[in-house]
């Protein structure tokens, strides 16, 4: 299984979040299927690629931390594709999830930090 997480410490208000972030997941061609204040998740549209290799997105929102004017996203983009490659297709969605959420409009990134698991 493929693994990708990040960590993001993003300038916006908690309230305005879930609606910016679903912007973003959704420029990436992911449905939302699960939204709570503190968990969102999210799949790739199924026709591109075969089933196995779908990106799934689990995001944790950190309210313990947050700040009026700001909040801490954990990041995981993961699917059941062994990563034999280094280019295989959950990291280039991880790739181009990163990048939206970095080139965000609705918020300004604070920190940033992606690793493999």
């Amino acid at each position: 299984m493929a693994r990708y997480p990040a960590l993001f410490s993003l300038g916006i208000k908690i309230g305005e979040l879930h609606a910016s972030l679903q912007k973003v997941l959704e420029s990436c061609n992911l449905n939302m299927i699960y939204d709570t204040p503190e968990y969102v998740m999210a799949r790739e549209i199924p026709g591109k690629v075969p089933f196995p290799k779908l990106v799934t997105v689990e995001v944790l929102i950190d309210r313990t931390t947050a700040t009026p004017d700001s909040v801490q996203l954990k990041l995981v983009v993961k699917n059941e594709e062994l990563p034999l490659q280094s280019g295989n297709h959950c990291a280039q969605m991880f790739e181009v999830i990163n990048a939206a959420i970095n080139a965000g409009k609705d918020w300004t990134v604070l920190e940033s930090f992606t690793g493999e698991q």
